[in-house]
């Protein structure tokens, strides 16, 4: 005998529900399976899916995206409430609890800060939090799990919170250029685990830049990608037109294809056609 869908006023409180039947004896096989270890995967897709549905800007896409990482989080909550723990109503709550015990400002009597100062008070705030008291370092705490653009950016973000950073921008510029350096002689000198080594001092550095420069490293190499494909798809399409694969043609041709798709996204004059970017 099916289970009745779940119904309540509040769509929370039904997804909860639904989730919860799911994982009864009479729900599904799959979802009864699931464990958080198993889960990990979908969380990190849904997250990633989030993004690209923000970047696509369809704002029924992104009310669908958000649904599935929403579905994600009361998953884990429904994990957690079967062994005892908080439950997805708990979650929420707490999540609700921490914003206002760290806005002060807005739920309280203290006075308004400018953006940075209160970046300080917020960290200043999670330092007294229980989960927050055992960190000894002011970057503890940024997920080891990151993309390592991502994670980069945050420990130099937090460190610089710190005053630990460079005066100015053309320290960091030196710093980078210093760094490239010993990358290139690590690299001639053929130790592998040196070259490793300094092309993570590198990239570290380049991050760096990319805080001062006030960009997004991971934004900036995923359109670097996105380029690239868009314009080795280019190539393929041209090399079809003419009957063959790109893995025929030798590297001149390649190389004059390569050319011509630029020059197409150019407006062939060498010029940025009206809406393409510049690589």
């Amino acid at each position: 005998m099916a289970l009745r869908a779940p119904r309540h006023r509040h769509p929370f409180d039904r997804l909860a529900a639904v989730v919860a039947a799911l994982r009864s004896p009479r729900g599904c096989p799959w979802d009864r399976a699931q464990t958080h270890a198993s889960l990990k995967p979908h969380l990190i897709e849904e997250a990633y899916e989030v993004l690209e549905a923000l970047d696509s800007g369809d704002a029924q896409r992104l009310k669908g995206e958000l649904g599935d990482l929403l579905l994600q989080v009361v998953f884990h909550a429904q994990l957690l409430a079967e062994r005892g723990g908080p439950g997805a109503r708990e979650v929420a709550s707490g999540v609700a609890d921490k914003m206002v015990a760290r806005h002060p400002h807005v739920f309280g009597h203290e006075p308004a800060r400018g953006a940075e100062e209160q970046v300080l008070r917020w960290e200043a705030l999670k330092a007294r939090e229980r989960e927050h008291r055992s960190r000894r370092s002011i970057v503890d705490g940024v997920p080891k799990a990151m993309p390592a653009l991502y994670r980069a950016r945050r420990v130099l973000s937090k460190a610089a919170r710190a005053r630990f950073q460079w005066a100015s921008k053309r320290e960091a510029w030196a710093k980078f250029d210093e760094e490239l350096l010993e990358f290139r002689e690590a690299a001639r000198g053929g130790d592998r685990r040196h070259a490793a080594e300094e092309l993570g001092d590198l990239l570290t550095a380049l991050v760096n830049v990319s805080r001062y420069e006030g960009l997004d490293p991971e934004a900036c190499l995923h359109a670097g990608v996105a380029k690239l494909t868009r314009r080795i798809a280019g190539v393929e399409e041209r090399a079809a037109g003419r009957g063959r694969k790109i893995t025929d043609l030798r590297k001149a041709e390649v190389l004059e294809l390569w050319r011509d798709v630029k020059r197409s996204e150019r407006g062939g004059n060498g010029r940025l056609r009206k809406g393409a970017r510049k690589p």
